[in-house]
């Protein structure tokens, strides 16, 4: 398969330029941003890295990630906790039915929440993994979102509530998703699915989870995938271990240190060392060859950014199909966190016409 890999924004070569002139930037600047000055150690004085309309939110994010510090059992309580605070409404029209899906022998049903499933139809569906860190979040924080997304492309969506870390290791939630992909394909006729139609879709951690279950779905070979679109995803345990992303990359969201710890509770091992398995991480798989074409995007201060472009380009590389958006100026989750900004539209806008080309129908212009 000839491989193309579709660069939106910038380049390759130009993040790199653009990702230094921006530290050089953070770190240089004496005129503060009028009001919103940053007083943490080791913040940038302002915020002129980031991109103008997501700087009144970037500052809620700093605040918020300040509260998430150390290691410990309290930091995951906080996780745990924040994970719910940007719950959309539920839609009254679009339903949702809760189903118990079989693992496997000597493990726990997992439980899959389906959006929009109709018996008798023949639509696309979307298998989703939610974000946290591998260690908070709950896929039924998502149902709101997933209902618009599935209402806005007329598919089904399903979303995994896959057990988390540290009481599950990798092991366990990674045979969740692929449970709950199986299942979908197979019960496709109860839940008006094309079983030709299926996506896998992710953010941030459930992007990485999304990126393990299409290199599962591909070696088992049981369930075919159109599409995997990965988002701002969390794919290599060595971010925040043993690589220390320079400022002003993650300044804003997910700092390093709390990537490593999700890393280390997922893995139940230290990161970055040179015994974590290959299976547990996308970015230390060797063979990215025959994975589905895939869509990741990112911000261009996000701390996962140098990590997804090495990611989608490995890809490239492998002869998979990539589009790679980069937005300079965005941090973590900023589509989620800032949605009625014009940038996270022109976000959303390109993730759902990558899903609209896998399902074979027209794009938004």
């Amino acid at each position: 398969m000839q491989s193309t890999m579709h660069v939106n924004v910038y380049g390759r070569r130009d993040i790199a330029k653009i990702a230094s002139a921006l530290t050089v930037a953070a770190l240089t600047s004496k005129t503060a941003l009028a009001g919103q000055t940053v007083a943490s150690a080791g913040a940038p004085s302002d915020l002129s890295f980031v991109d103008r309309e997501l700087r009144p939110s970037a500052l809620k994010m700093i605040e918020m990630s300040r509260a998430l510090t150390g290691q410990d059992d309290a930091l995951l309580a906080g996780m745990r906790k924040a994970s719910a605070q940007f719950l959309p409404p539920l839609l009254p029209d679009v339903p949702v039915m809760k189903r118990e899906v079989p693992v496997g022998k000597g493990q726990p049903d997992v439980t899959v929440f389906v959006v929009n499933a109709r018996r008798g139809a023949s639509r696309p569906a979307i298998l989703h993994m939610h974000g946290g860190g591998f260690i908070a979040g709950q896929a039924r924080y998502e149902i709101g979102k997933l209902q618009q997304l599935a209402k806005t492309l007329d598919c089904v969506v399903a979303s995994v509530e896959y057990r988390l870390a540290p009481e599950t290791r990798y092991q366990g939630s990674t045979e969740d998703t692929y449970a709950a992909l199986r299942w979908l394909h197979a019960d496709a006729l109860a839940l008006g699915v094309d079983r030709s139609r299926i996506a896998i879709l992710g953010g941030s951690a459930g992007g990485g989870h999304a990126a393990l279950l299409a290199i599962k779905a591909r070696d088992r070979t049981e369930v075919p995938v159109v599409l995997q679109v990965l988002l701002y995803p969390m794919l290599d345990d060595r971010t925040g271990s043993t690589i220390m992303p320079r400022a002003p990359l993650g300044t804003v969201g997910i700092p390093a240190s709390l990537n490593a710890y999700g890393w280390r509770s997922f893995l139940g091992t230290e990161p970055g060392g040179t015994r974590v398995p290959s299976d547990a991480v996308p970015a230390r798989n060797r063979n990215l060859s025959g994975l589905p074409p895939t869509f990741i995007g990112v911000g261009g201060i996000d701390l996962f950014v140098s990590e997804d472009i090495d990611y989608a380009s490995r890809l490239s590389s492998a002869g998979v199909s990539t589009e790679l958006l980069v937005v300079p100026g965005a941090y973590h989750g900023f589509e989620q966190v800032a949605p009625d900004t014009m940038i996270a539209r022109r976000f959303t806008k390109a993730m759902l016409n990558a899903l609209r080309r896998a399902f074979d129908r027209p794009e938004e212009l």
